[in-house]
């Protein structure tokens, strides 16, 4: 395949030994430029890039690192905007999760910003009130949010911009209001019934008695006050202010039993990622409790078989993915949870030699509808996604979420956001390894991720509940098995399977025909989506060439975002044209 251009290849002249490599990441997708299947470039500067799911939070991120702001400066600027523009998605009521690289030493760190159950609940409460299974909705499924201690503990780490500047962006257009884009509108109507049910919620975000449409402008001047507690007096604000007692106020009414002890005591933590190989590259998601072990596991499964000679989107390679779907979430569901609070056999799952045995499970000739989950060795809906890179090559890889839509309905008054139902994900059999318990964090959906190989790093993500590990294996296969771009990696064809049992498969329409009618003819029963589904969900990347020295930034079109270039310092000096 042909290089992106001449100018791009010149830049790599210096560096002819790793062009078998960079082409992995850089190559479109199609037998010639002129004739692709990919619909957009991907961006490429010796700058930053910030790539998130709406082009103000990536323009803003970019302004930071234009500043001289660190790449995690750009992500939390990024971020607090997201919370504006797409709130049923995210906010400072959910939980975050961060994949950080150093530059400077080449070492990568990870943030578990995810909350714990109030200290009040328990499954002996909650069948006292009623309930014979976990609540989805509502007050019971509140955990503390994490994505505001998140933000402080890489700030503390990395940061560089002054804090409270990093909620400037978010702040304005919290007060001035946005337009509200295509998918973001969609999300937002399909929400009405449950807003209405919570009467702040109602206040906040159905402005006019509905959700807003496309391109109408959405304030939410309560939001643009939370985050002047947060600029003006850090995390503390939220955990023990006024926000805190706002929204303990809120919970309160409700029934809720979180205390103010659980919000001041609650802490995010760092941790080591954990990893496995994928035909030469090294791949991290962060340790339970996470599903992004997931991921690794369908990784190792997947290495059992050459995927790169079945075709990309082949039936015969399809089917090995979903087959390895139902094995790899098999031992997720039955063995992750808080490993606070249960003994996770990490190793054991990442183990190539329970790889091998698992992948016998494997028949080429047809789809299994149900799975056991293995026994390893003993070896001791909505949410948002962005990454960035900057000029020194700090990269993030950061993933932030309410859970589901507007996650629990409930907003605590004068706050303006919404209270993740994080808490939904825990079960109710005591006997589980993620057993309800108070001071515990539930199984988690969201995941960032990161890839390295020689001299390329590629910090990505693919947000939406219980697709995201299949749909990580799917993008690290288009990259190293099909040779395909970060950007076409993350536009190609995907499916997922969001159930754990029987053989339902959800494919996008662009797989063509025939290879549809030979995965049912294996026993897999299809349900065709759109050409570019939500129900795939969306994912952002950016990656670097540490030998030039050149950055590459990629957005999913299955979102509204974009991949943004950091601008030059100099046309931020620059005084407007009426003044020159």
């Amino acid at each position: 395949m042909k290089s992106l251009s001449g100018t791009i290849t010149a830049l790599w002249l210096g560096a002819l030994v790793l062009m078998p490599l960079l082409a992995l990441v850089t190559r479109p997708s199609g037998a010639a430029a002129q004739d692709r299947w990919q619909a957009r470039s991907m961006v490429i500067s010796q700058h930053g890039i910030v790539a998130s799911e709406h082009p103000l939070a990536s323009q803003v991120g970019a302004l930071i690192l234009a500043r001289g702001g660190h790449a995690v400066d750009a992500a939390i600027a990024a971020n607090a905007v997201m919370g504006v523009v797409a709130p049923m998605s995210n906010g400072i009521g959910g939980d975050l999760f961060a994949l950080v690289y150093d530059a400077r030493t080449g070492r990568l760190h990870g943030l578990n910003a995810s909350g714990w159950a109030p200290s009040g609940l328990t499954i002996e409460f909650l069948k006292r009130q009623g309930h014979t299974t976990m609540p989805q909705r509502g007050v019971h499924t509140v955990t503390v949010p994490g994505a505001v201690d998140g933000w402080a503990k890489l700030h503390a780490r990395f940061g560089r911009v002054k804090w409270a500047d990093l909620f400037t962006a978010a702040i304005q257009y919290a007060e001035d209001g946005v337009p509200i884009t295509e998918l973001v509108a969609e999300l937002w109507a399909a929400n009405e019934r449950l807003l209405r049910q919570n009467q702040a919620a109602a206040r906040t975000y159905l402005p006019q008695g509905r959700a807003p449409r496309v391109g109408e402008i959405f304030r939410n001047p309560d939001l643009a006050w939370s985050y002047r507690q947060i600029a003006a007096h850090g995390p503390e604000a939220f955990y023990q202010g006024e926000i805190a007692r706002r929204i303990l106020s809120a919970l309160q009414r409700e029934g809720g039993t979180m205390t103010a002890a659980d919000l001041a005591e609650f802490s995010s933590e760092w941790v080591a990622p954990i990893s496995t190989t994928y035909r030469g590259w090294t791949v991290y998601e962060l340790p339970p409790n996470g599903q992004g072990i997931a991921a690794l596991i369908m990784l190792n499964l997947m290495e059992q078989f050459p995927l790169a000679e079945f075709g990309h989107n082949s039936a015969r390679a399809l089917h090995i993915m979903i087959e390895a779907k139902k094995l790899a979430y098999a031992d997720l569901i039955r063995y992750v949870a808080d490993p606070r609070w249960a003994r996770v056999p990490v190793s054991g799952l990442l183990s190539k030699a329970y790889a091998r045995e698992r992948a016998r499970r494997i028949d080429l000739a047809k789809a299994q509808c149900e799975v056991e989950p293995g026994i390893p060795p003993d070896a001791g809906d909505e949410t948002i996604y962005l990454s960035v890179v900057d000029r020194e090559g700090n990269m993030v890889s950061l993933i932030q979420s309410n859970y589901e839509s507007f996650g629990s309905g409930l907003v605590a008054e004068g706050t303006g956001f919404a209270l993740q139902n994080r808490g939904a994900l825990f079960s109710f059999d005591p006997a589980h390894p993620n057993a309800l318990a108070p001071r515990k964090r539930p199984l988690h959906t969201i995941i960032p991720a990161f890839m390295e190989r020689g001299n390329m790093r590629i910090a990505f993500g693919i947000m939406g509940g219980w697709n995201q590990a299949q749909a990580h294996a799917q993008f690290v296969s288009n990259i190293v098995d099909h040779g395909l771009n970060i950007q076409a990696a993350l536009e190609a064809a995907r499916f997922t399977k969001r159930t754990f049992g029987g053989c339902d498969v959800q494919i996008e329409a662009r797989v063509p025909e025939r290879v549809r009618a030979e995965l049912q003819a294996l026993g897999h029963q299809l349900q065709v989506r759109g050409a570019y589904s939500a129900q795939m969900g969306g994912g952002q990347a950016v990656a670097r060439d540490f030998t030039t020295g050149v950055n590459f930034g990629a957005s999913d079109p299955r979102k509204d975002g974009a991949a943004v270039p950091e601008p030059l310092p100099a046309l931020l000096a620059a005084p407007p044209p009426n003044e020159r």
